[in-house]
This record gives structure tokens, sequence and C-alpha cells, in this order.
């Protein structure tokens, strides 16, 4: 019943299997992405997305940056944050080891579609910046009421 899907190499399922690994080992290379949504360790600022029911919270790590220096857009539900990291060091200073980001950033991120743009509020406090917004009215869960 199941010869059809066998061959010399294996069958269907190891072939699969085989491809799932190698799929796994790709996504879990050094300096690649954790997961297909996901961007390379290392990319700043660093971002944390959750929601419920009434909004959507964005946070952004971002120490040592003034609020200022920060820009922040929206626009067809991508969120966009840049800005720039002063440096740490003297210019003519050659460093031994340098884990810390300087210069202009810029990082873009997908809110989900119920998100309303306008909503959005912004706070900045000890290097983490939130912005914050409403889910759009139709979005909403709405109460039916039962009649007689």
């Amino acid at each position: 019943m199941f010869g059809a899907i066998t061959n010399r190499e294996g069958d269907l399922f190891d072939q699969f299997s085989r491809l799932q690994q190698q799929l796994e080992d790709y996504w879990a290379a050094p300096g690649g992405p954790a997961s297909i949504r996901a961007v390379a360790p290392g990319s700043y600022p660093a971002v944390n997305i959750g929601g419920t029911t009434e909004g959507v919270d964005v946070y952004v790590f971002a120490a040592g940056l003034d609020k200022d220096s920060i820009h922040l857009e929206v626009q067809h539900n991508v969120l966009t944050v840049g800005g720039r990291v002063p440096a740490t060091q003297p210019e003519k200073a050659r460093p031994y080891l340098k884990e810390r980001f300087n210069g202009e950033f810029r990082r873009a991120v997908a809110l989900p579609e119920d998100v309303d743009g306008e909503s959005a509020q912004a706070k900045y406090r000890n290097g983490l910046l939130q912005i914050s917004f409403k889910r759009k009215a139709e979005a909403q869960p709405r109460k039916i009421e039962i009649t007689h």
C-alpha cells in the first residue's frame, strides 16, 4: 500500500525529516534570525511587541538615547523607529572590543492590521521607549443584546 511513497534513499517521511532538520539548522545558524519573522541577533534597537483585545504595546530598548534624538513614524501599519546613538569613545581611538552600536539606526516593524495608527502615544523612561496603540473600534469585542 505505501510502496509508492518509498524509494532507495528512504521513504518520504525520512525526506521530510531531513528537510525539517535542514530548515532548523538554517534558522539556528549564528548571526541568522531565530524565526522567519525575526531579525538577525544584534539588530538595533531590540523590540518586543505585545497586545490585548484593547491595544498593542511596542517596547523599544534604546538605553542611553536622548528622547529628542528618536524619531517615530507610523504608515500603513508599519512603525518605523529611527535616530542616532552617540559614540562613546574618542574618534581616533581604535577599539580592542566593541559590542555597543553607535551611529544612525532605523528599524521598521509591522503592526497588526487592526491597530489604529492615529491613537499612538509614546513614553520614554530609563532607556525603554513604549509606544501604545489602541485597536480600531470595529475590532473591539461588542456585546450583543438579546431581545424578547
